[in-house]
Order: C-alpha cells, then sequence, then structure tokens
C-alpha cells in the first residue's frame, strides 16, 4: 500500500506527464506536489514507486512517467473529475444513423481524438422461423426478422427429424413465439420446456440459439469512427510511425472494435481501459474511455474516445458522458 505522500507525488507525476509529455524530475515534483520535500526525498519515493512498476525511467532521462500499471492506479483511486462548464452542440432528434454519426464527430472534434460509437443493437425479435431438411442431421433454419431482413444458418441436430416434423416445429413455434425477444423466448423455453414434445422442444433451443447469433451479429457497419486523423498530430505517435500503423488497423479492425465496446457495455457509468494492461486493449500506445448510451431507459449501444494513453482523462471523462446523455436523449425523443 501506498502513503499519502507517495499517492500525492504519483498523482503529481502523472498529471505533469499527462500535461507536457516530457519525463517528470524530482525538482518539478518539488514544485507542483507543494509538499516541503528534499530532493533526495523525492528521489527515494519514486525509487519505490519505480520498483512497484508504477513509474519508469525511460532512456537515460534522470525523470521518470508513469506505466500502464501507474495509469490504472492514478483513474482508479486518484481521479477527480470536475463538472465544469462545457461547450457542447445538441444533438437534434433524427434518423438515428445520423445521431450517431453526428455523436462520432462530436467526440473527435471534444476530444481531437477518436470519436467511435458502436450502433444501437438490433433488437433480437424474429417474425418467423422455418426449418428445411438438406440431408441426414443436417437443416437449414431461415429466420425472418421484423423488417423483413432473412438470415440463413445450418445447423446439425443430434435427431433426424422427417420435414413433416420440421414443418410441426416452424408452425408451434412461429404461432406461440413469433414477435418476443431472444431473452423472452429463452425464459419461457425454460419453463415450458418438460410440456413440449421432444422434436419441438430440440428444435427450439437450436432456432433460439442460431437466432440469437444472427440477430446480434455484429456488421462492420455497427460502428462508426470519426478522427482517426487526429492521431497524427499526437507526438507519442508521429515519432513512432509503427506505433500509429498498430493503431489505424485497429479502426480497420472493426470486429475487433465491436468486442472491445462490447465488453464495455457490461458496466454502468464512464470506464477507462488502459493500453496493454489487458486483452481487452491489446495496443499500449491506446487508452479507451467508455460509456453506454440509452433509448428510453434500455441501454442499446456504447460510445467513446480512443487516445494516447497520455490522456487528459478528466476531460475525457466529461466529454464521454455528457455525449452519451445527448445520444441518449436524442434517440429516445425521436417520434
Amino acid at each position: 500500500m501506498l502513503d499519502d505522500r507517495a499517492k500525492l507525488l504519483l498523482k503529481t507525476l502523472v498529471e505533469r506527464y499527462i500535461a507536457d509529455g516530457q519525463p517528470v524530475g524530482s525538482r518539478t515534483l518539488s514544485r507542483s506536489s507543494g509538499l516541503d520535500l528534499s530532493p533526495a526525498t523525492i528521489r527515494n519515493v519514486m525509487s519505490d514507486l519505480e520498483a512497484l512498476g508504477l513509474i519508469a525511467s525511460p532512456h537515460t532521462s534522470a525523470g521518470r512517467i508513469p506505466t500502464h500499471r501507474g495509469y490504472r492506479l492514478f483513474v482508479d483511486t486518484m481521479l477527480t473529475a470536475q463538472r465544469e462548464q462545457m461547450s457542447t452542440p445538441s444533438l437534434a432528434p433524427d434518423q438515428p444513423q445520423k445521431v450517431i454519426a453526428n455523436a462520432a464527430h462530436l467526440l473527435s472534434n471534444l476530444s481531437q481524438f477518436v470519436g467511435v460509437v458502436m450502433a444501437p443493437r438490433r433488437a433480437s425479435v424474429f417474425k418467423q422461423i422455418e426449418f428445411l431438411k438438406l440431408s441426414d442431421r443436417r437443416l437449414l433454419v431461415i429466420i425472418v426478422s421484423p423488417d423483413g431482413d432473412v438470415q440463413n444458418r445450418v445447423i446439425f441436430p443430434e435427431a433426424d427429424y422427417s420435414q413433416s416434423q420440421l414443418v410441426e416445429a416452424s408452425n408451434y413455434i412461429n404461432a406461440h413465439y413469433a414477435g418476443l425477444t431472444i431473452e423472452q423466448v429463452r425464459d419461457r423455453l425454460q419453463s415450458e420446456v418438460e410440456k413440449l414434445r421432444g422434436e419441438i422442444a430440440a428444435l427450439m433451443q437450436a432456432a433460439v440459439q442460431v437466432s440469437s447469433e444472427v440477430l446480434n451479429e455484429a456488421q462492420e457497419d455497427d460502428v462508426v469512427i470519426s478522427g482517426e486523423r487526429n492521431l497524427l498530430a499526437v507526438s507519442d505517435f508521429s515519432s513512432d510511425m509503427g506505433q500509429l500503423r498498430r493503431a489505424f488497423e485497429l479502426f480497420e479492425q472493426k470486429a475487433q472494435l465491436m468486442r472491445l465496446l462490447d465488453v464495455s457495455s457490461k458496466a454502468e457509468g464512464v470506464r477507462i481501459f488502459i493500453g496493454g494492461e489487458s486483452q481487452v486493449v491489446p495496443f499500449e500506445e491506446l487508452s479507451i474511455v467508455s460509456a453506454n448510451y440509452e433509448v428510453d431507459g434500455q441501454v442499446v449501444g456504447t460510445l467513446g474516445v480512443i487516445g494516447p494513453t497520455r490522456m487528459p482523462y478528466e476531460r475525457m471523462i466529461q466529454i464521454v458522458d455528457i455525449t452519451s446523455r445527448l445520444v441518449s436523449n436524442a434517440l429516445s425523443h425521436r417520434k
């Protein structure tokens, strides 16, 4: 555990490094922390923090910079985001696609980093399900959504069904479950499975599984990104084209971004992911500040800012929090 003096010096060091982008020496810490400590005492504390893996000495510099562990401790225990008056344009109620695009631009413009928004998840509701026998123990499941979108999946059930059994199962499912969400169907199926005949119960379970996969499947246009070129102006990247190239590869791999934002959607409030600390953000140079947004009280998507680990986290928290509220209001009032 760090004592109060060590915590204050670490907090000061992180804040100075975020502001200046230069390794922080003991004299700067002495002036900025407000503590009446000798340079020798500060160096001893810095040595302890370095031994804990919270700060590091880059190259031959006498100063120190925060490590990813240091950033994590800072954002988890020392960050005090002050609400300040920010000039933010409103997001007018409009078509969801336009609201999402405008939100990505807003995040990018306010942060001067990259804004990313996951479009509202499609409601996991099916209008109709049909089964078609392809061969022994090989079935085609045809799923029709309420808006007429058709998806097909091949499944390999354990039992061999006749076409008449498949038609009966389709008729039963469509008559009793069409229009419900997959979650509602799954809940009802758990309580009703003993009442259903074996073949219908098994096909129901298979239909629920493939429907869940299809209707929640991430498409590339489900992620809107704005401001990638802002990273060209970030000194942390401009001096290392390899880092910049890896960052741009992330934006091209939208499926990976979807997985990352999906992790963010499982928590409330603003979340911060420090690059390199886990497989969630496998790029050491990047951090992500994200939050969910809602439609009529239901969480439907996630948005955030992607930038260097040396970013002003307090301001990013405010930008992301405010934008998530603007998006929620715009989509909820779009009637």
